[in-house]
Formats: structure tokens, C-alpha cells, sequence
């Protein structure tokens, strides 16, 4: 077996690499080598044997031995065609690729080359279609709820408005979590543009009714939804280049909202955004079983000769579901999670 991670870097890679080099070891005596570098190791000819003994010791490893990176094969001259040479020249029967929407999409495209696939979920944002649950969000939420509690401390002793910016691109589930978790004044993700108006007006009936602090939590997407306001928040975000996935980078709407905050409503405001903190650290207790569970269940994808599949979470047990099920689109915050929340905004 070959497995590789690709994408951004996420508390759990490691115990799923561990899953599946010993699970395999043990149940099926096969060998596996790890691809350096996600898509780009592949394409290199790039990757190290793993080891079963020297493996049982990643458990608890934040992010990747392996190495990753954002490498789209399908941007590159003959990709598609240079993986699959690559992967025969190396004896590989079956490739695990431990990713997000473009790792996997990636992965479920190879399906048409012939090569034999099993994806594994991952990203912090937690939305990855197919699946309940990824793991890495859940040590994701628990940092950012430990931040916003510290926030909270300071912005209480200062009487200052605190946003908190923290992941998200397309989906607020660390927001939203968090948030709720730490108890946020304000949630703001991407599924709901905000009023600006709005927010300010809560803020500040919250000051007069004696409550002197606020934390307002964001999502790197969220955006204002008066087309302006819309405009202006994009132009202060941090980002200028794109990935080779056409992504551009975020970042850069807590200064802005802070920013404006400050200026219509008088109170001090301040902005912290946690970036890759979120990223770091070792898995919480949660994320290292769920990472173990989806690797052992690759490794059984692998052996039924399922390819073109992806395990999952459904209702607490292990299944699979089709690559191009994953892939098709994000997945949004439940309305109803943001309905548990707004009786304490504001």
C-alpha cells in the first residue's frame, strides 16, 4: 500500500498513518510506503517504507510525518498519466490518500486512470460532504474554545470588544462551536452574511446593560451582507495568491471587523486570529480513536478491493461512500446549531 497526506496539516494524520500501517501489517502482512508530500511525493517519486514498530509510536504526534503540501497533479503536464506510472514502477496496488475536498478530489479523478483509491476524510473545517464528523475538527473546537476563554479573561478586565477570527472557508463549524463553547457575544460564518448594523447595536446594548466585555467570533469567510461592506472586508483580507487549487488565501476579516466596531459604536475593540494554532498540537482523546477507526477501516477498503470509496462517520459507525459523494459539495452549518446559540448572543 501507498498512503499519502496532502492539504493542510491537521491534529490526527499521524494515528491514521499509524492505523494503517500496522493494521495492515498485522491482519493482512502487507508492506506500506509513505509518499512525501502529499500529491507532489507521488509525482517526485518520492516515499519512505514504513515500519510497523517504529509507527506505533505517532499516536499522539500533531501533524504529518509524511510531510504534505497543496501539489494538484491536474495542474501539472501529464499529471494524472505521471501518477500512475509512478505508482506501478513503485509496486503500489493500493494508494490511501488522507485528505480534504481537493486531496480527495484528486483521488476520486485517478479513479478514471485506473488507479486503485481509498480516501480517508480530513480537514479542521469540518466540511467534507459523506461524513458526520472529521477528525482534526474536534482538537480544532477545543483549542479555539481554550483561546476564547482566555480572551475573555482580558477583554473582561479591559472593558474591550475582542474579535476572535478562527478557520473557516467555506463553512463555520469551528465558529459556530466555539462560540457557542466559549460563550460568544456574536457568531458570524459564512452561511449568513451579517448586518454590520446589526452587530454593533447588539454590542452596545449589551455594554449599557452592564455587561462590559464582548467576544465576537468569525469565520476567516465570513463577509458583511451589504455588497460595500462586502467589498471592503474583501480588499483587507491578508490573502493575494492563489493555491494550485484556485484557492486564494483568507484572512484578515477580524482586523477589519474590529476595525469598524471600534468606529461605530466607541467601544475599544481588538482583533486575535488564530490562524495555525488551530492547525498544531497533538489530537485530542476523541480525534485518535476516530483517526484509528477510519484508518483500520482503509486498511479493510483495501483488502475488499472497494477502491473509489471513502470511509466515514454515519450515526457512530464506520461506512463507506463514494469519492465523488465526498467531493461534490461542502459541507454547511446545520441552521439549527446556530438556533442553540442565539438566545446568549447579544
Amino acid at each position: 500500500m501507498g498512503i499519502l497526506t496532502g492539504g493542510g496539516d491537521c491534529p490526527g494524520l499521524n494515528a491514521v498513518i499509524r492505523a494503517v500501517v500496522i493494521a495492515g501489517h498485522v491482519r493482512y502482512h502487507y508492506e506500506t510506503i509513505g509518499y512525501l508530500d502529499g500529491w507532489r511525493g507521488v509525482l517526485e517519486r518520492r516515499s519512505r517504507p514504513l515500519d510497523p514498530v517504529e509507527s506505533a509510536g505517532l499516536l499522539a504526534m500533531g501533524g504529518t510525518v509524511l510531510g504534505t503540501s497543496r501539489t494538484n497533479p491536474f495542474a501539472q503536464e501529464r499529471g494524472g498519466d505521471r501518477v500512475v506510472e509512478n505508482l506501478a514502477s513503485a509496486r503500489v496496488d493500493a494508494l490511501i490518500a488522507i485528505g480534504g475536498d481537493d486531496t480527495l478530489g484528486v483521488a476520486h479523478r485517478l479513479g478514471a486512470f485506473g488507479v486503485s483509491v481509498v480516501g480517508v476524510p480530513k480537514t479542521i473545517d469540518n466540511d467534507l460532504s459523506g461524513t458526520e464528523v472529521t477528525f482534526g475538527f474536534q482538537t480544532a473546537v477545543q483549542t479555539a474554545t481554550e483561546a476564547i476563554d482566555r480572551l475573555g479573561t482580558t477583554a473582561e478586565s479591559h472593558h474591550r470588544v475582542i474579535v476572535c477570527e478562527v478557520m473557516g472557508r467555506n463553512a463555520g463549524w469551528i465558529a459556530a462551536e466555539a462560540g457557542i463553547a466559549g460563550g460568544a457575544a456574536e457568531i458570524l460564518v459564512p452561511e449568513v452574511p451579517f448586518d454590520l448594523d446589526a452587530v454593533c447595536a447588539k454590542l452596545t446594548a449589551r455594554h449599557q446593560r452592564g455587561q462590559f466585555f464582548s467576544i465576537v467570533v468569525v469565520a476567516e469567510g465570513a463577509l458583511p451582507a451589504d455588497p460595500a461592506l462586502a467589498e471592503s472586508a474583501t480588499s483587507a483580507r491578508s490573502g493575494a495568491s492563489a493555491d494550485a487549487f484556485g484557492h486564494a488565501r483568507l484572512g484578515g476579516i477580524g482586523d477589519w471587523l474590529a476595525g469598524e466596531v471600534e468606529r461605530r459604536t466607541g467601544y475599544e475593540a481588538r482583533a486575535t486570529t488564530l490562524g495555525h494554532i488551530q492547525r498544531g498540537g497533538t489530537p485530542t482523546a476523541y480525534d485518535r480513536v476516530l483517526a484509528t477507526r477510519f484508518g483500520v477501516a482503509a486498511v479493510e477498503a483495501v483488502h475488499d478491493g472497494d477502491f473509489g470509496m471513502m470511509v466515514a462517520l454515519r450515526s457512530c459507525d464506520i461506512v463507506r461512500v463514494s469519492l465523488q459523494e465526498a467531493v461534490g459539495n461542502p459541507k454547511t452549518v446545520d441552521p439549527a446549531l446556530l438556533e442553540v446559540a442565539a438566545p446568549f448572543l447579544g
